[in-house]
């Protein structure tokens, strides 16, 4: 489908995500950009906060129900939450039903299956709920796609990105070898396992820079950081850069 061709669009929420509202906004500006070319009305919740995923992955879900109660007050009401993350929509629709429980709270957990179902990564919005691949989107360059963990495994987001991205005018694009492979971010498990972390993001670079592209495309941010980081002290490679961003991308843009 075409641009704006999807018999109606809904009421969308953008949930920016704190890592991205932090040291990513061109990816949110990129998102905005994106939905209200295709003819959304996209609204910003100022409540909104962090989703949570930060203390249920350390061990401390008891301290993510705060979180979890913002995120419901925040969104409520929405048709549809989209989000350029992966990893914290994987958070929303996988822990906090379970972190609703665990606070023994029958209104929490009434709001989270209201609001989870209806939270979405930005390429499950774009082909699910939109219907769309073609997006008008024009990105002249060649370009590998690295599949992030969470999108890959909890979401299962399958080759909504792939397929989008092929309907990008002007791209090239190239097969990033061992694609399914972590890149070895994994929010604390780069701390705690630094060593680990580190030779897993390696390997990552090192596929990347085989492909000879000029960019890197994934749907978090997260591992961008990571695989950009080594990538950057390597002194070469594709330059990273996020999903929304190459689709929000015109001609016009002059790239």
């Amino acid at each position: 489908m075409h641009p704006g061709s999807a018999p109606s669009t809904p009421a969308v929420a953008l949930f920016a995500t704190c890592f991205n509202d932090v040291m990513w906004p061109e990816t949110l500006k990129a998102t905005v950009r994106l939905l209200r070319r295709l003819g959304c009305e996209v609204d910003f919740p100022t409540g909104q906060s962090c989703c949570g995923q930060m203390f249920t992955n350390t061990g401390y879900a008891a301290e993510a129900i705060p979180a979890v109660r913002g995120f419901v007050d925040a969104f409520a009401g929405y048709d549809a939450v989209v989000a350029p993350s992966g990893s914290c929509v994987a958070s929303v629709r996988q822990q906090h039903r379970d972190i609703a429980a665990r606070a023994g709270d029958p209104v929490l957990r009434a709001a989270v299956d209201e609001v989870a179902p209806r939270v979405y990564e930005l390429s499950e919005f774009l082909v699910d709920v939109l219907g769309v691949t073609e997006v008008g989107a024009h990105f002249p360059h060649r370009v590998t796609y690295h599949p992030t963990c969470h999108s890959l495994r909890l979401l299962r987001v399958g080759d909504r990105p792939l397929r989008l991205l092929r309907a990008v005018g002007g791209i090239e694009l190239v097969e990033l070898p061992a694609a399914d492979q972590c890149c070895g971010f994994g929010g604390t498990f780069a701390v705690k396992n630094a060593d680990t972390s580190v030779a897993m993001g390696v390997d990552k670079a090192r596929n990347a820079r085989a492909t000879a592209a000029e960019f890197l495309v994934a749907g978090d941010n997260s591992c961008l950081a990571q695989i950009g980081g080594i990538l950057s002290r390597h002194g070469d490679g594709p330059r990273t850069i996020h999903l929304a961003q190459v689709l929000a991308a015109t001609a016009e843009d002059g790239r």
